[in-house]
């Protein structure tokens, strides 16, 4: 099983805001610091952070920089080990090409919701299909959720983390969990 062949991509555009309108949200720096770390402990490809704004590139790279060629390097090497994975794209096809380009086939992608999709796959089925090859890109909502076009567009619509009537996690714990479901036999 190939892990490495396993990506995230957290998607700034295109989201829901809270009225439903399609929006482009701002990047957090936490966010990034912490898929980061997702990626590194489950032996992951890397991480994209998708957003159409220039501004917001520049802000995570800067970030990123510090940490892995500048004076954080040196402060925390396991923050430089994580942040080493983080990747920008303008837009989810940008990705999904950086990922053809380098595991030589087409990604499948994986769309995650909070929400219940027709046809959803749950975390047993997608394991075991993630374990026969790859590459994949697991795709992360910001704001209010993925657009309904990229989600419908998904090879694949995972199932929703689904706890005891309440479904409010941030992105960070959704990543968490989600990667250990799918990918925690990895590591064994």
């Amino acid at each position: 099983m190939a892990c490495e062949r396993v990506y995230l991509a957290l998607l700034h555009h295109p989201v829901y805001d809270r009225e439903g309108r399609v929006v482009s949200t701002a990047l957090t720096t936490i966010d990034v610091h912490d898929l980061g770390r997702v990626a590194r402990t489950y032996g992951m490809g890397g991480v994209f952070i998708v957003t159409p704004l220039k501004s917001q590139h520049e802000l995570g790279r800067r970030m990123v920089r510090h940490w892995v060629e500048g004076p954080g390097a040196a402060f925390n090497p396991t923050r430089k080990e994580a942040l080493k994975l983080i990747h920008f794209a303008y837009s989810l096809d940008e990705a999904l090409d950086a990922m053809e380009t380098w595991t030589g086939s087409r990604p499948k992608t994986i769309a995650t919701s909070a929400k219940k999709w027709p046809q959803t796959i749950t975390f047993e089925e997608m394991a075991r299909i993630i374990h026969e090859g790859g590459p994949y890109l697991l795709l992360l909502g910001t704001g209010w959720g993925i657009a309904k076009e990229v989600i419908m567009a998904a090879d694949y619509r995972l199932e929703p983390i689904e706890g005891k009537g309440y479904n409010h996690l941030s992105v960070r714990a959704a990543a968490a969990i989600i990667v250990d479901r799918l990918l925690g036999r990895c590591q064994r």
